[in-house]
């Protein structure tokens, strides 16, 4: 598992952005990843992907790592940020724009605003 911990480590410390999900951003296999990488998609955040079911350890590995029990789980410039329900708080709240803006990472503003628009 060390070596597992390691791996999740360099990704986080190496991509600005990090999804830990079910699935990859093209073809997300569960819902709640589906939602977070629709949500990063339509914002045009650049973002790396990590399938979990592709590697057992990874997908325990990740848990532990953030001390948080569900995937999918998001990373911006190292820190955790949260899954599912946080992420869509946090976009249909303006918080997420707020987050990547201080991190300096870019995206649609405007796309930000639709979401927010459509789920009004």
């Amino acid at each position: 598992m060390a070596d597992a911990q390691d791996q999740i480590r360099q990704t986080v410390e190496n991509n600005d952005v990090v999804l830990y999900m079910k699935g990859t951003k093209t073809m997300p296999q569960c819902g709640f990843s589906s939602r977070v990488a629709g949500v990063l998609n339509f914002m045009g955040v650049e973002y790396s992907d990590v399938n979990v079911l592709d590697d057992e350890d990874i997908r325990q590995g990740i848990k532990d790592f953030s001390d948080w029990p569900t995937i999918p789980q998001l990373y911006v410039k190292g820190e955790f940020v949260g899954g599912c329900d946080i992420i869509t708080e946090m976009t249909l709240s303006g918080e997420l724009d707020q987050l990547l803006e201080t991190k300096a990472v870019t995206f649609d503003k405007a796309a930000a605003e639709k979401i927010r628009e459509a789920n009004a």
